[in-house]
């Protein structure tokens, strides 16, 4: 971690200093040491902070690490500087890491919903579902209005086989948010292992009508649509998803993205096309998030 570079050398060359009066006078002399302005220190701090999320609004996350790492010695006591460091760090993918610096967090603000958000999202990438489930749920009974963490609970359920809490959860988060199309999309991810194929294809409708660019819902609806016999127009929606982005054509992408076997045995059907394997091998079509 990056230190007070400038402290220690104020300390070094008074070291230095105090070893020439030795030699001069045969006499010990103890260092001069600066006198700290606890409170400058902090306001120090915080600034870096504000120049650490500045950053961060420009997706320049390398940047901003050290000043926010910085920003925790100067600042140790305000919780906001650790929450931005270990969202850093779970942006970075360093989970485990990301985990302890929040939970520093939570001890200096345990009621601050976005923290426990967080923390919970941190656990779900970690797999560790039961503390995933506790973090989202503590904080949803702070702040009960926020889709992202709803949509983030739905997950959670889903992993843990509670398909009804999980639509729940979604539910609520488009109910809050009626253009959160991938809370609809999951709703159709689940009703599909389910064997509620209409239900499903309905899901992915009602998500390409919101917003017809995602790749997702279109791949979804096309593995549907030719199982039950539409092929061609399953290999029609299957080539518009993939040209918009091919990652979709990755088998483990998907899983990680909570499709389940019976919509992936149906998806790698459609896949083994020619015409579609061609799309998905090209290293010309958009791989870009939504």
């Amino acid at each position: 971690m990056p230190r007070l570079n400038w402290l220690f050398s104020s300390i070094t060359c008074a070291g230095i200093l105090a070893v020439s009066a030795v030699s001069a006078n045969s006499q010990a002399l103890l260092p001069y040491t600066p006198q700290l302005d606890s409170e400058k220190l902090e306001q120090q701090g915080l600034q870096l902070l504000q120049d650490s999320v500045q950053l961060i609004k420009f997706q320049q996350y390398e940047l901003a690490l050290p000043r926010a790492e910085l920003a925790t010695q100067l600042a140790p006591n305000n919780y906001e500087v650790w929450f931005i460091l270990g969202s850093l760090y779970l942006q970075q993918e360093q989970i485990d890491q990301g985990i302890t610096v929040l939970q520093k967090a939570e001890n200096l603000a345990p009621t601050e919903e976005g923290i426990l958000f967080t923390l919970g999202n941190a656990y779900f990438q970690k797999g560790d579902y039961q503390s995933a489930l506790r973090k989202l749920e503590a904080g949803l009974k702070i702040e009960d209005q926020a889709p992202e963490a709803l949509f983030d609970l739905g997950n959670t359920y889903l992993k843990l086989a509670k398909f009804d809490k999980a639509i729940s959860s979604y539910k609520k988060a488009f109910a809050q948010e009626e253009t959160f199309w991938p809370a609809i999309n999951n709703v159709g991810l689940i009703e599909y292992e389910r064997g509620k194929v209409k239900r499903a294809i309905s899901q992915w409708q009602t998500a390409i009508e919101i917003d017809e660019k995602q790749a997702e819902p279109k791949l979804a609806l096309a593995a549907a649509l030719y199982a039950r016999g539409d092929k061609q127009k399953g290999v029609n929606l299957a080539t518009s998803a993939l040209k918009s982005d091919n990652r979709y054509g990755d088998i483990a992408f998907l899983r990680e993205n909570l499709w389940g076997d019976r919509l992936i045995a149906d998806t790698e059907t459609l896949l083994s096309i020619p015409q579609i394997q061609t799309i998905v091998a090209s290293p010309e079509v958009n791989t870009s998030t939504e």
